[in-house]
């Protein structure tokens, strides 16, 4: 592979997100001839899908193409985690459909709201087929990007977000007994 000089900001090494992937590596930028003209591409590289994918450089910003999400977003998406779940009386379909948008979005903290608003707790109902595929879809995608993002490996990174949810679930669970305690209180005075 022939190594160009690297425009934008991405170079050999970086890991970035691609949306409709998830993240990758770029592994170096090469020039390749396609309909007569020359392009300088960045090759990237999808390890867990074993895939290696071509971005032209003055397409790679169009394309969604983007570094790691900051600390920041990190944090927003965590606490994204810790919220309501906000599932909308549409049909499955449309939901669906929209769940997948903000999958192949590859903002981390839509991403984060898949998988919050279709997490399951192991006491609630069971999951349809095509539910139970978006939320891993959706929890291999944010879990991928965080692990980048720390340093860790991805089942690390699956712990820390299903601890999240866990917590989350832990929390409603105390504030309904609260709640109860506080009815009976009030009953009995």
């Amino acid at each position: 592979m022939q190594t160009a000089t690297t425009p934008n900001s991405f170079r050999p090494g970086d890991h970035i997100v691609y949306p409709a992937h998830g993240v990758g590596r770029v592994m170096g930028v090469e020039k390749q001839s396609v309909a007569g003209l020359d392009l300088d591409v960045f090759v990237i590289s999808f390890e867990q899908d074993k895939m290696t994918l071509r971005v032209p450089t003055a397409k790679a910003k169009a394309s969604g193409m983007r570094a790691l999400a900051s600390a920041d977003v990190v944090t927003q998406a965590m606490k994204t985690l810790q919220g309501r779940a906000r599932i909308k009386r549409t049909m499955w379909s449309r939901r669906a459909q929209e769940y997948e948008t903000k999958i192949n979005s590859g903002d981390l903290v839509q991403i984060a709201e898949v998988v919050r608003d279709l997490y399951r707790a192991s006491d609630q109902p069971e999951q349809s087929y095509s539910e139970r595929q978006l939320f891993e879809s959706a929890l291999d995608r944010m879990a991928r990007e965080l692990a980048a993002v720390e340093k860790v490996d991805r089942d690390e990174a699956v712990q820390k977000v299903s601890a999240s949810l866990a917590l989350k679930r832990a929390r409603a669970v105390a504030a309904a007994a609260a709640e109860e305690a506080a009815a009976e209180d009030a009953e009995a005075a």
